[in-house]
């Protein structure tokens, strides 16, 4: 009789490590994400085009260094130490955040957040893609997103509950957030590599490690024409993603008070967490196209809901159908390119993906600020639901062909 596999069937110890690690950075980092710009607003003083420079340039930085680190990794056929590296730059950067007295050193506190970002990402992502059979990679890279957007959840929750212990006092919030930050960097010390990603090319010593980086050939990267063709896709949808920032003020301008807008992002991390990895277990079975797909729609219905939201009522629903969106195209989107590419690239592919995505981010966060000073929300919100409709339908002609197997 054949056995039922279990929900553990094809989660390994590196998947789960990786995931309580996600877990407290994501902790820390949402305990900051929707305070930070009300902070730059109501105590700094920062215009809303400064708050988009802020993001746009943070994510832009990171998005750079994953495309670099990724391919080092690739070249190094090391994945753990640029994991370390990374959340520890991130660890570092919060200190900076509770001594910040100009918005320019709020700007410094997330470019180095996200400097630490962009050295861990890429080769944290190959990590896990190596350690998952074919079969079980979007149950993988859906339970991870599930288990950072629990810490996703802890974190808003932590600084109401910081808020009202110290009388809305920012900067406390930013002392405690060094704490599960600091548990994250620590934990990445348990991460083993895996003998996928080299398939056989790992060096064997220090010196051949950077011999074998220093004639590594950048350009060198076979990637097929089905990966151009999702990156082209995504880059169009990123154009009109711009930073949830945005979305976080539109709620308090609808009505929401700091301690509610802080509990709708709550709502949307929520929702995310519960719909992760059963989104990547259907997308294993059914494609990562048609799921992704959906995912877009909800994108559009959510962004034109908040363009035309005139009560603080709506703000609850969206924020949820926000978090489904998310929950059925970030991990997915990560599967479907591993899916496209040999072991070796992992890194590589990934960190090209995010590159190119991120330069898309840094466009979207820029054109969002400047479009809601001269125009308003409804205008800039209208016109990211619109990329989201037309990047949808242009995924209909996207072929999902799984070359990698293994």
């Amino acid at each position: 009789m054949k056995t039922r596999p279990s929900f553990l069937t094809g989660i390994s110890r590196n998947v789960v490590i990786l995931g309580l690690v996600s877990l407290f950075q994501d902790a820390s980092s949402e305990m900051l994400y929707p305070i930070v710009p009300m902070f730059l607003v109501g105590v700094l003083g920062a215009p809303m085009t400064v708050i988009g420079i802020i993001e746009g340039f943070a994510e832009f930085t990171a998005a750079i260094l994953k495309a670099v680190f990724g391919r080092v990794s690739d070249c190094f056929q090391r994945r753990s130490v640029f994991i370390s590296l990374g959340y520890g730059l991130s660890a570092a950067s919060r200190p900076l955040l509770f001594f910040a007295n100009s918005w320019g050193l709020v700007l410094a506190s997330r470019l180095l957040d996200r400097l630490g970002k962009g050295v861990r990402t890429s080769p944290r992502d190959a990590l896990l893609a190596n350690s998952a059979l074919a079969e079980h990679r979007g149950k993988v890279f859906g339970l991870h997103r599930a288990m950072d957007t629990i810490g996703a959840i802890i974190g808003p929750l932590l600084a109401i509950w910081l808020l009202a212990l110290s009388d809305n006092d920012y900067r406390f919030v930013f002392l405690v957030a060094i704490i599960p930050t600091a548990l994250a960097f620590l934990l990445t010390f348990l991460v083993k590599e895996t003998e996928a990603s080299g398939k056989g090319q790992k060096a064997k010593n220090t010196s051949t490690v950077f011999l074998q980086f220093a004639i590594c050939n950048p350009t060198g990267v076979v990637l097929p024409p089905a990966y151009w063709k999702f990156l082209a896709i995504n880059t169009l949808f990123f154009i009109g993603n711009s930073s949830d920032v945005f979305l976080i003020l539109r709620a308090r301008d609808i009505g929401l008070s700091t301690q509610l807008t802080i509990l709708a992002y709550v709502v949307y991390n929520l929702a995310y967490a519960l719909l992760a990895t059963p989104a990547g277990i259907l997308s294993d079975r059914f494609g990562r196209r048609r799921v992704m797909q959906l995912g877009f729609f909800l994108f559009a219905m959510v962004y034109a809901g908040f363009a035309f939201a005139n009560s603080t009522t709506l703000v609850w629903p969206l924020f949820a159908l926000y978090g489904f969106y998310a929950a059925m195209t970030e991990g997915i989107g990560k599967a479907a390119i591993v899916d496209l590419v040999a072991p070796e690239y992992h890194g590589s592919a990934i960190g090209f993906f995010y590159l190119i995505t991120g330069v898309a981010a840094l466009i979207a966060s820029s054109l969002a600020g400047g479009m809601w000073k001269e125009f308003g929300a409804a205008v800039t919100l209208g016109f990211s639901a619109g990329t989201a409709v037309i990047s949808s339908f242009i995924l209909l002609s996207w072929k999902e062909n799984k070359i990698f197997k293994t």
